[in-house]
């Protein structure tokens, strides 16, 4: 094992003190107080603990992003967290962040705060080691990827260009941690129906039902799944009318698009965009779109995997690979080009549940090969 376990080792407690003070900093991503209380703590410890360079990106409506910059090589690497979370302030007093046994919970933990500290200490190491002197790690901490990364996208994709590679610091897959080597896109849509109001007894044959063309609209867009193809099409809102005695002048949708592949992507949104007209004299009208592209494996981030299983397996680990439905800002810099490798922070489970936590055995391990492949990138 490398010199770098017996450091994860050494200061594991130091560790989870610091992810306990920043779990315990509640940050919904609406909660711009709240959220940049935990930018300051986070951008602290980076200044502290690596010796970083903090530059900050401050925003009205969200939380203030920043860069923690380290190491001066000419070589940059790409680090990229958030610290926003689902979670409205006061979800301690319910989900208090503690330690059972080998599991430590809390609101943020497992999604995503692990992986920010991750970075910490592997970048402390690196510091203090005096290893990766060629390279300058940039970590973006970003405070609204919960919410789509509207403000952060062009910052994100900015600083993906400047890299040769982004590591997405997400967590893992599984209770073998696997890494996330592709990440289906999304789409997310609204659509509009417009029909003519009329009363429902006394003169039906006068409307033009929204509801019943919003019926026939669901089951056309759901036949847009398909399987083979990792295409999934989900209408997860629908809303409409205003009295069963009424003929519904109106109704509307909420649509959730996932795919794999760019093609796929612009295959499917146009399809989604096309609506054919089931009713006699009702409109309809959709917006939205794609929000996050396809995060697609390529031959350059498979031979970041195959890298970081071999320092995996020094270090006793298995290192399995997979990718999921979910989006991640680790799809905008793939979709720059830019090799892109994620889910490398915490091993357990529940974001976004009750039942989220992270598995402290797991945390030595993790960090030792995470801070080997930034030196031997």
């Amino acid at each position: 094992m490398s010199r770098f376990r017996g450091f994860a080792d050494q200061h594991l407690s130091d560790l989870l003190a610091d992810l306990k003070a920043f779990v315990e900093l509640e940050s919904p991503t609406t909660d711009k107080a709240a959220v940049d209380r935990a930018g300051r703590y986070l951008a602290g410890r980076f200044a502290d603990a690596a010796r970083a360079d903090i530059v900050w990106h401050r925003q009205e409506r969200w939380g203030d992003h920043f860069e923690a910059r380290v190491g001066r090589g000419r070589r940059r690497v790409l680090l990229v967290g958030h610290f926003d979370t689902v979670w409205p302030v006061g979800t301690l007093e319910r989900l208090p962040c503690r330690i059972d046994g080998d599991r430590m919970t809390g609101p943020g933990c497992f999604d995503m705060k692990y992986g920010d500290i991750q970075a910490v200490w592997a970048l402390r190491a690196l510091v203090e080691s005096g290893a990766a002197e060629d390279k300058t790690f940039v970590f973006l901490a970003n405070t609204e990827e919960e919410v789509g990364s509207p403000t952060s996208r062009p910052l994100i994709e900015r600083l993906a260009r400047e890299s040769e590679c982004a590591l997405i610091l997400e967590p893992s897959v599984g209770p073998e941690g696997a890494v996330k080597l592709w990440r289906k896109g999304v789409g997310m849509y609204r659509m509009h129906v417009q029909g003519v109001a009329s009363h429902a007894g006394a003169d039906p044959e006068r409307g033009r039902s929204a509801v019943l063309e919003l019926a026939h609209q669901v089951i056309d867009l759901h036949a847009l799944n398909d399987p083979e193809r990792g295409t999934t099409v989900n209408v997860g809102v629908v809303r409409g009318g205003t009295r069963s005695n009424v003929v519904a002048a109106s109704a509307e949708a909420e649509i959730d698009l996932r795919v794999r592949t760019m093609d796929e992507a612009r295959r499917t949104d146009e399809r989604v965009k096309a609506r054919p007209t089931f009713v006699t004299g009702v409109t309809t009208r959709i917006t939205g779109g794609l929000n996050r592209p396809p995060m697609e494996e390529t031959p350059a981030s498979r031979r970041l995997y195959d890298l970081a299983r071999r320092l995996a397996a020094d270090e006793g680990v298995d290192l399995p690979a997979t990718g999921t439905g979910g989006g991640s800002d680790g799809n905008f810099t793939a979709a720059a080009g830019v090799p892109t490798f994620d889910g490398l922070g915490a091993i357990g489970d529940g974001g976004h549940a009750d039942h989220e936590h992270i598995i402290v055995s797991a945390i030595a391990p993790r960090l030792a090969w995470f801070t080997r492949l930034l030196a031997e990138l």
